[in-house]
């Protein structure tokens, strides 16, 4: 292996390019661009950076991005485009075909030199997932303030979470005005690392003896409880996948709602799940089926994504039926 750094060309400056030879003589340059710090909605113009000095150089090579820390969205994003990476926490992809090289390593999934006077960089907690629910449930345009007029977060948070939003390329947003796109299928995918059901509620497992038809039918006899059903009974409303084998929902009082539909709690064999939680906006925009009430589908889609069993693949199925019905749920 041999390297070369700050190698100046004519149309321009690579930061290091490394040449590495396989045993039978094959070889392979890698092209380094050297970031302090690099955010999903300037992988782009960076890999076009690299591109355009490799292309008008002779120097052959592919290119491979390093900087003190990568965030989990644009490592997924450089690995999707075949680009290298590495961090100073140890997350490392490089990948080669000749000679055949793929290395992978994992590092950190926060950054550690993140301060509390910097961008938060997660989706965690309750403002965060009012603000990404009213994103998806509303279409663009919406200034910041109407957002934050809508989803019942400070001005201030909601700007935060917003700014983060913009750096990893979930949305767009005018200079100094409303924001005019939300990639809103890839927005509740990076939710979903950040928010899942089983992990950021109160969860509690029961078992119906007479199966999924009896609780639905159960819940549409008790007008008074106040519950909202997601995963794949919610999914199947609106895009049927397969007989859904578990009923989840969010509920103010476990205990009221069990008695109310006669389930018994168990620690395997369950069908239903039952949670609380402090995140409210599971209970905004719901819709009613059968004397039924359903979480709204991004709910179910977040929910189904981080869920048990055969869930991603309703959350899949669920996520294609937004995409081709959009008009039908989103305000």
């Amino acid at each position: 292996m041999s390297s070369e750094r700050d190698l100046r060309v004519d149309a321009g400056r690579l930061d290091a390019v490394v040449e590495l030879t396989g045993p039978d003589g094959a070889a392979s340059r890698i092209a380094v661009e050297s970031k302090l710090s690099l955010v999903r909605r300037d992988i782009p113009a960076t890999l076009e950076r690299i591109d355009r000095v490799v292309d008008r150089s002779d120097v052959d090579a592919v290119p491979m991005v390093i900087a003190r820390y990568l965030s989990p969205p644009v490592r997924d994003e450089l690995f999707e485009r075949g680009v290298s990476y590495a961090d100073a926490t140890g997350n490392l992809l490089v990948q080669l075909n000749s000679p055949a090289l793929f290395l992978r390593d994992t590092g950190a999934d926060g950054d550690p030199w993140r301060g509390p006077g910097r961008p938060r960089g997660t989706l965690r907690g309750t403002p965060a997932a009012r603000v990404v629910r009213t994103l998806v449930d509303f279409m663009p345009p919406m200034s910041v303030p109407e957002v934050s007029r809508r989803s019942r977060v400070s001005t201030g948070a909601t700007y935060r979470v917003v700014e983060l939003l913009e750096r990893e390329a979930l949305l767009e947003r005018e200079e100094r005005g409303p924001i005019t796109v939300v990639r809103w299928r890839e927005l509740l995918e990076r939710w979903s690392s950040d928010y899942g059901f089983l992990r950021s509620n109160t969860v509690c497992t029961y078992l119906h003896p007479r199966g999924l038809s009896s609780v639905t039918s159960a819940l549409a006899a008790h007008r008074d409880l106040r519950y909202a059903v997601t995963g794949s009974l919610a999914a199947a409303k609106l895009a049927p996948y397969a007989p859904a084998r578990l009923a989840m929902m969010y509920a103010d009082d476990l205990e009221t709602v069990a008695a109310a539909l006669g389930l018994r709690p168990v620690d395997s064999g369950a069908n239903v799940m039952l949670a609380t939680t402090d995140n409210d906006v599971v209970f905004d925009r719901t819709f009613e089926s059968d004397g039924v009430s359903f979480v709204a589908p991004a709910q179910a889609a977040v929910d189904l994504l981080t869920g048990p069993g055969r869930s991603p693949n309703e959350a899949s199925a669920l996520l294609d039926w937004m995409e081709a019905h959009e008009p039908q749920w989103r305000h």
